[in-house]
């Protein structure tokens, strides 16, 4: 067990605001799949024995009342779940940080200073330990995996901190960021958000954007671009590009989920579109109680329009009430969108809670479902792998 805590190496000189955090484990009831003892044992070897990688997760503690939340942040310093991560199964995740939620300075996020602050508040507490290490190289994710650690590979949901500055992305390039979205639910210089009324679509500095990260090695992400600038994107990169966190407008109808054409686009360019568990997002209309079960409606109608070289998991998962996240920052994150269609509201997306027990259920799931071990470790993280090991130098 990981015996470090965040921000131990100062000693308690530190006086952190908000106490208590979230817990690691336990919050929730654990998930009841009904899988059998042989299931998980098959599911568990092959978590092991394979790179799997979340695409999108959140993998820190937030306060134990989301409302602390705003003044948690302002500390700058959010708090790397170790103990959670050990246990996670997971080699890589894809560790978006604060993201709309990054108003360290100010009321307004995206900030690049508050950017910054956090990517390097992170990184100085992870060198301070030797369990969860910063990747940067397909090579690093391979030591990781050899080495029993868990990596993290940073990244942003928005260019939008750039401002009009390309620079800036080698700036955040060479400060550790990995993976980068073209624009958040609203609208930015590089094109339009996906709650953009007119759907402008990507702009003539996006596409210089999309260049510069492309000769930079950032892989690109879409999820919460409007669907023609996911789609002009993935045409105008010379890499397969991601959608990390998403699902399919056909199987639930709210503006957070992709068109049919949108995902097309993503596949179309050899890249990876992963699966949401952002709670009241990726519901479906046969499992409208969001849960595990909703997300693999989304999985399978993926898979089935793209194929199953195309598709893995970025649960968007956290350490904390998620549901409490979205009411708390409710004029920031603007992800749902108005639904179409009536369903029960949940606590939590049951059998997707955290880092730590999702890909254990992911992953048993897909065994119990009859999928082969060679397309369960595709899906886990050999896709990702694979459009990683040409997206990145």
């Amino acid at each position: 067990m990981n015996e470090y805590r965040s921000y131990d190496y100062l000693d308690g000189d530190l006086a952190l605001p908000i106490d208590p955090l979230a817990p690691e484990f336990d919050r929730v009831a654990p998930y009841q799949g009904g899988f059998t003892a042989d299931e998980v044992a098959r599911a568990e070897r092959l978590l092991a024995e394979n790179v799997t990688i979340s695409l999108h997760d959140h993998p820190v503690r937030f306060p134990h009342d989301m409302a602390d939340t705003p003044a948690y942040n302002r500390t700058g310093r959010q708090h790397t779940a170790f103990e959670g991560l050990a246990a996670s199964g997971l080699t890589v995740v894809f560790d978006n940080m604060m993201d709309g939620t990054a108003t360290v300075t100010g009321n307004t996020p995206w900030q690049f200073d508050d950017v910054v602050t956090d990517l390097g508040m992170r990184q100085a507490d992870l060198a301070h330990q030797r369990d969860v290490v910063v990747i940067r190289t397909v090579d690093d994710i391979h030591a990781a995996h050899a080495a029993g650690k868990v990596g993290l590979v940073f990244g942003l949901e928005a260019a939008t901190p750039i401002g009009n500055d390309l620079d800036k992305l080698d700036v955040l390039y060479g400060l550790g960021i990995r993976q980068i979205g073209i624009a958040y639910s609203d609208s930015n210089g590089l094109g339009a958000g996906l709650t953009e009324p007119n759907d402008f679509g990507l702009t003539k500095f996006g596409r210089a954007a999309i260049r510069r990260m492309n000769q930079l090695g950032l892989a690109i992400d879409v999820s919460h671009s409007s669907d023609r600038t996911g789609i002009e994107a993935a045409d105008a990169s010379d890499k397969p590009i991601f959608m990390t966190h998403a699902g399919a407008r056909a199987i639930w109808d709210i503006p957070r989920l992709k068109s049919d054409d949108a995902l097309r686009a993503i596949a179309a360019s050899g890249g990876v579109i992963g699966m949401s568990a952002a709670p009241h997002t990726t519901i479906s209309y046969e499992h409208p109680k969001h849960s595990i079960l909703s997300v693999m409606d989304h999985f399978m109608y993926c898979l089935e329009l793209v194929g199953i070289d195309h598709v893995g998991f970025g649960p968007d998962t956290l350490y904390g009430d998620h549901v409490g996240l979205h009411t708390t920052f409710a004029s920031l994150l603007s992800a749902a969108g108005a639904t179409t269609a009536s369903h029960e509201r949940v606590e939590y997306v049951d059998g997707l809670e955290n880092p730590t027990e999702s890909f254990h259920n992911i992953a048993a799931w897909l065994v119990h479902n009859g999928f082969s071990d060679e397309d369960i470790v595709k899906v886990l993280g050999g896709n990702i792998l694979r459009v990683l090991g040409e997206a990145w130098v």
